[in-house]
C-alpha cells in the first residue's frame, strides 16, 4: 500500500518542519509506505533547504511564488500521478497530525470500501474545539462529530483520497489561486456520486486563523480594496474565480448576485457590518 503526501508550503520553516516531524512520526501500519511531494512556492526562509536536510527523502518541487495554495497543490499532485499510488493525502503544513491519524483515515476508508473520500478534522492547539473539518449541505461547519459523519464538502487540511476516487474524479481544479480549490473537489465528487465523510476522532491540530481581509477594510482607498480583492491569495475574494465556482456548483443566477454583492461591499465597505 502506498500513500502519495501532498503539501504546498511558502516561509514557514519552522511549523513545515513540525508537520513533517509528525508525518513521519505515524504509528506503523503493516505493508504502508508514504512518499511526499512538497511544492515550494517561493519560499525565501529557508524552508526548502531545511526539509532537504531534516527529510532527505521529500520530493520538493520548486515554484517562484505565483502559485499559492490550491494551483501548489495542484502541482504537487501532477507530480506524484507520474508513480503509482493506492492514496493521495492532502495535508496543510500548519496542521500537527496526531500519530494516530493515519491509522484512523484508513480503516475509515476501508469500512466505505476506498470509495470516499475521508476527511480528518482539526482541534485548536488547546483542544477544545473543532477548527477544520466538513460542512453540511447548507455549508455550516459541523463542530461536532462523534461518529463517522458525512459532510456535504470540506476543508483541504487533512484529506484522504484513495485511488477510486481520484480516477472518476481527477486531480484539483487549477482555474483556482488559493481558496475554493477543496470545497470545489468534494462537491465535484458528489456529482459523481462520490460521498465524503469525517473521522469519527478528530486527526490532529491546527489552530483558526481569523482575519479582516484588506478589500474590506474601510481604512483604505477603494482602489486599494478592489486590487486586493482580486488578489490571489489570502486576501483576495478573486470574483472571476468565486463566479466560476458559484455558476458551478448553485447556478448562473448566484454567480451573477456574488460577483454583483463583493463588488457593491468593496465601495461601501461598512455594509459588512450592517
Amino acid at each position: 500500500m502506498k500513500i502519495a503526501v501532498l503539501l504546498t508550503v511558502f516561509n514557514r520553516k519552522q511549523k513545515t518542519l513540525e508537520c513533517l516531524s509528525k508525518l513521519y512520526a505515524q504509528q506503523p501500519i503493516p505493508d504502508c509506505s508514504i512518499d511526499v511531494y512538497l511544492t515550494n512556492d517561493g519560499c525565501t526562509d529557508g524552508t526548502p533547504d531545511a526539509v532537504s536536510i531534516q527529510f532527505p527523502k521529500v520530493h520538493i518541487i520548486n515554484a517562484n511564488g505565483d502559485l499559492y495554495w490550491n494551483r501548489g497543490m495542484y502541482v504537487a499532485w501532477s507530480e506524484a500521478e507520474k508513480s503509482f499510488y493506492d492514496y493521495f493525502l492532502w495535508l496543510n503544513d500548519d496542521t500537527m497530525l496526531f500519530s494516530n491519524a493515519l491509522s484512523n483515515l484508513l480503516t475509515v476508508s476501508k469500512q466505505k470500501n476506498d470509495k470516499a473520500i475521508i476527511i480528518g478534522t482539526t482541534l485548536d492547539t488547546n483542544k477544545k474545539q473543532l477548527t477544520y473539518g466538513g460542512f453540511d449541505k447548507k455549508g455550516h461547519f459541523i463542530s461536532e462529530v462523534h461518529d463517522i459523519t458525512e459532510c456535504h464538502t470540506w476543508n483541504g487540511n487533512i484529506v484522504l483520497i484513495p485511488r477510486y476516487v481520484y480516477e472518476k474524479v481527477g486531480k484539483n481544479d487549477p482555474v483556482f489561486h488559493h481558496a475554493i480549490g477543496d470545497t470545489d473537489y468534494g462537491l465535484r465528487a458528489r456529482k459523481h456520486g462520490i460521498l465524503s465523510f469525517l473521522t469519527n476522532q478528530p486527526c490532529g491540530t491546527c489552530d483558526l486563523h481569523p482575519f479582516i481581509p484588506k478589500w474590506k477594510d474601510p481604512n483604505i482607498s477603494v482602489f486599494k480594496r478592489l486590487k486586493y480583492l482580486y488578489s490571489p491569495g489570502g486576501n483576495g475574494n478573486n470574483p472571476i474565480q468565486f463566479f466560476i465556482f458559484k455558476k458551478r456548483h448553485y447556478g448562473v443566477l448566484m454567480a451573477i448576485g456574488t460577483f454583483i454583492s463583493n463588488h457593491i461591499h468593496v465601495l461601501f465597505p461598512k455594509l459588512w457590518n450592517s
